[in-house]
């Protein structure tokens, strides 16, 4: 019994190497006719040193009756927050990254999870 076991073993290794060293030696196709090479990666932003601030620019304006403070980081818009001349100051905010305003919120403070983006291709 164990004669048998042993040798359906070895033979299942063996299968198994055979595959591997055979699918080492199959040769590479060529790629197909009409692509255009990949471009150039993106240049790496300067490293932050520790204790170094990320600190937003914030642009204050006023339209009418009303003030405008735009939050900038890295010269991206990503919160606007509007001070209306009656009633409850309010935000815009840019969640994805995209540069349109989807969030709206109000001064009331609400349990949120924080969101960071990660990556980002354009």
């Amino acid at each position: 019994m164990r004669a048998a076991i042993l040798k359906r073993t070895l033979f299942t290794f063996s299968l198994i190497f055979c595959a591997g060293a055979y699918g080492a030696e199959a040769p590479a196709t060529p790629p197909p006719a009409g692509l255009e090479p990949a471009p150039e990666p993106p240049l790496i932003p300067e490293q932050v040193e520790s204790g170094q601030a990320l600190e937003p620019e914030v642009t204050i304006t006023r339209r009418g009756a009303d003030t405008v403070q735009e939050y900038r980081l890295s010269g991206r818009l990503y919160m606007v927050k509007i001070l209306p001349s009656s009633g409850a100051p309010y935000y815009l905010i840019d969640t994805d990254g995209d540069g349109q305003m989807e969030t709206r919120q109000n001064d009331v403070r609400t349990s949120k999870v924080p969101q960071w983006v990660l990556f980002s291709w354009e």
